[in-house]
């Protein structure tokens, strides 16, 4: 059964979601703040969490820089009545997986934790253990690590392993938006270009001086050169 650490300071939304969860066959350990979310984090670790972002004592994004120090592997999604552009880009740069605004549909929010759960299988198995090389930078899938050519190793989150397997895989060509949210993100997986975006900025930061190897193709999408 999957575990789901939900955070969530809005009593009556938080006994909502709980609620929706369990019907779906999740075990679910609800926090009212993000102080007791990352007690409760450090006491089991989730299969997955979900984070308000504006919550009392901690907010979401302390929570999931927190949590990112400690793990890089765990899915994290932040819900939230703030959905700008900046507050995406801050969520998604922090190391989250995916940003619901709020009001909350869960078919969406169910339908997220599937495609997350999916992926964290996916790159769980025997795919981890592969060792490759992107622009001169070493990337460990079993150990979720990049060591780029010009400075110290980089822990690397799910979505960014993705993303370098997918690109590795697929060597000078170009690869649209939707090819790589399908590779990585899931098909039939609905998000803005931002999100994609901004992972892939967080990857050419982690490939250091192997960054030039990633290519923006104004227009189509990106690519891979060796």
């Amino acid at each position: 059964m999957t575990d789901i650490l939900l955070a969530e300071d809005d009593e009556t939304l938080r006994n909502a979601l709980v609620l929706a969860l369990r019907s779906e066959g999740y075990a679910v350990r609800a926090c009212k703040d993000g102080a007791e979310a990352l007690a409760a984090y450090a006491a089991s670790r989730p299969d997955l969490v979900i984070l308000d972002v504006m919550m009392p004592k901690k907010s979401g994004y302390d929570v999931c820089s927190e949590i990112r120090r400690r793990d890089d592997l765990v899915p994290v999604i932040f819900l939230s009545a703030k959905s700008s552009d900046e507050d995406v880009v801050l969520g998604l740069g922090l190391g989250a997986d995916d940003f619901i605004a709020k009001p909350v549909r869960l078919d969406v929010l169910f339908a997220r934790i599937a495609v997350a759960m999916k992926w964290t299988r996916r790159v769980g198995g025997a795919g981890r253990q592969d060792v490759f090389v992107v622009g001169g930078a070493r990337v460990d899938a079993k150990r979720f690590a990049v060591l780029p050519p010009d400075g110290p190793e980089q822990a690397l989150t799910i979505r960014e392993l993705g993303l370098l397997k997918t690109f590795a895989a697929h060597p000078g060509e170009v690869l649209s938006r939707d090819a790589l949210l399908d590779a990585v993100w899931g098909e039939n997986y609905f998000a803005a270009s931002r999100t994609l975006d901004q992972h892939i900025v967080q990857v050419r930061k982690k490939l250091g001086a192997a960054a030039g190897c990633l290519e923006t193709v104004r227009g189509a999408g990106y690519r891979f050169r060796p």
